[in-house]
Parts: C-alpha cells; structure tokens; sequence
C-alpha cells in the first residue's frame, strides 16, 4: 500500500469533500480522485459513497481511517527515532495543550525550556477540549497532551504523569445573593441561576458537571462559551453564575488580565473537596517519539 495514497484518503475522510481535500493536499481534484481510485482497487473495496450532494466513509472506510492515522504516525515516530540518532538535529512535536492549568508546572517555562534544549525541533501546539486531544493522542494525531483530565478518566491505553490539580471556584456577581459568602455548599446554588459552561467535552465541564451531580443538582439553564476568561467576566457582568478552577483567577496560572478579578465579580470557596480540577501529560509510550520523550523529560524537570 502506497503512503502517498493513505496522505490522500485521510483530508477526503475529514472533509468529506474532495474538492476541499485537493485543495488541502495542494493537487487537482482529478489527480486526487485518481490516486483514491487506486487505493480502492487495492484494498478490493469502495472507501467512499459518492452521490452529487454528499460524500460518505463506507464501512470499508471507516475501518481504515483509524489504521491510516496510525500507520501514518508510526512512519513519522520512524523518521523522529532516525533523527535521534542525531541528537534531535531535526524533528517535530506536536503538543496539545489545556487552557485550564491548574497545576504548579508553568508550561510557558517548560516551553522555552524545551526549545533553548532542542532547538531544531518544530513545534505545534494544538489546544482544544480535553477528551479530543487524549482521542488525538491515542490515534498518533498529538505525540503528548496536557489535558484537564484525572486518572479514572484517561482513555485506556494512554499513559498519563498527573501534574496537580486545583480547587475549583464559584464566581458570581457581586449582587448575586449569595455574593457576601466566603465558603459555600453546591446546594446552596440556586438551580435556575444561568449555569455559564466550558466547551463540551472539556475536562473542566465534566469535573463541574460531577460536583453537581454529587449533590443531584440539575442546572436548568446554561450559556456555554470557549475561553475560561470569557466566562468569569460574563459572571462578573450578570450574565449568570460560572465554576473555574482557583489557579485560572489567581496565581501563574490566571487568565485574567493583569490577574485582576473583574470589577463586579465574587470569589467563593466549595465546600466539596472532591471539586477539583485535574491537569495530566498524557502519551503513548508504546509509541513514544524522541522528541516526545525529551519533552516529557523537562516536563519531569519543571514539576514540583
């Protein structure tokens, strides 16, 4: 099977365009088309559904397309532990990385740390919800990833270094009822206050969604955004009530500009100490690339 062909099928599967995937691919659509055509009569089957409005993976292709990304990561983890040899001359690492730290490991640092060692060694780093980068990892698509995620939820065949975990904090607005309160239960939490979320799949929803449950509380209402610091200003406008890990609103770890919390906005303290946020490194070491393993290294020289 010809790797060209499997660096081909992959855009196609993603985008489920082949005109978008072409261009993707920098190559003419006939050329691609050509080269899936091939693919097909090699596995003896049709990898696409084709009619003039959509494009669908057939059983055939979606039992390829997870082979394809690990066989196409396994060749790149190949031309990574033949450049060790070289001392890490050259190479790439991909990383993805949680927006939420709440741990003692100050990964700015670890970066630069990172590069004035290996300097040759591209980088990319991805950030996107906690479940999709441990999914990426485990598929060969991340060599490494810090996600907001505890050992009982890292995906089975993962490996995982825990790097802390942080108290997670109630902001409301300062007119909020409860807003003259230090330490406060979840029960205490009105259930139809607007609940202002993270992304789905994040670690930081499923730690939050947890704390609720513990107490069988259900949120009636909720307004979910992307970034941790959009979420604590919307709190501190009235917009509703947010749960944020304690080391995003104070500390290195804050988002906040400056690391002031906004005018208007309430700290309190959960009376939960199972309410915490969990940050983990999460990798392959079955499949462990030297420049990922060299980072794994100043990330073990950065942790406290």
């Amino acid at each position: 099977m010809d790797l060209r062909h499997l660096k081909y099928f992959l855009p196609v599967a993603e985008t489920r365009n082949f005109t978008q995937a072409a261009a993707d691919c920098y190559v003419a659509q006939s050329a691609l088309s050509q080269q899936i055509a091939r693919l097909e009569k090699e596995v003896g089957a049709a990898l696409f559904s084709r009619t003039s409005r959509s494009v669908r993976l057939t059983a055939a292709g979606e039992l390829l397309e997870p082979l394809a990304r690990r066989i196409l990561a396994d060749v790149d983890n190949a031309q990574a532990a033949l450049d060790a040899l070289a001392g890490l001359r050259r190479g790439r690492l991909r990383l993805g990385l949680v927006q939420t730290l709440a741990c003692s490991v100050d990964m700015v640092e670890v970066m630069a740390d990172y590069h004035a060692r290996h300097p040759a060694i591209d980088f990319h780093v991805l950030n996107a919800p906690s479940s999709e980068m441990a999914a990426a990892v485990l598929s060969g698509g991340l060599d490494v990833a810090v996600v907001g995620l505890g050992p009982g939820d890292i995906p089975e065949g993962l490996d995982h270094r825990s790097l802390g975990s942080d108290p997670l904090v109630v902001i409301v607005p300062q007119d909020h009822a409860l807003a003259d309160r230090d330490l406060i239960e979840p029960s205490d939490l009105p259930t139809d206050d607007q609940l202002i979320q993270f992304s789905q799949g994040s670690g930081l929803r499923r730690q939050v969604e947890a704390a609720f449950a513990r107490e069988r509380l259900t949120p009636q209402r909720h307004f979910e955004v992307g970034q941790v610091h959009d979420m604590i200003r919307l709190a501190a406008r009235g917009v509703g009530i947010t749960v944020v890990p304690h080391s995003s609103v104070r500390g290195h770890g804050s988002l906040l500009p400056d690391g002031t919390l906004p005018i208007g906005a309430r700290i309190l303290r959960l009376a939960d100490p199972a309410a915490v946020h969990h940050v983990s490194v999460v990798y392959d070491s079955k499949r462990l690339a030297p420049a990922a393993a060299a980072f794994l290294d100043v990330v073990e020289r950065h942790t406290v």
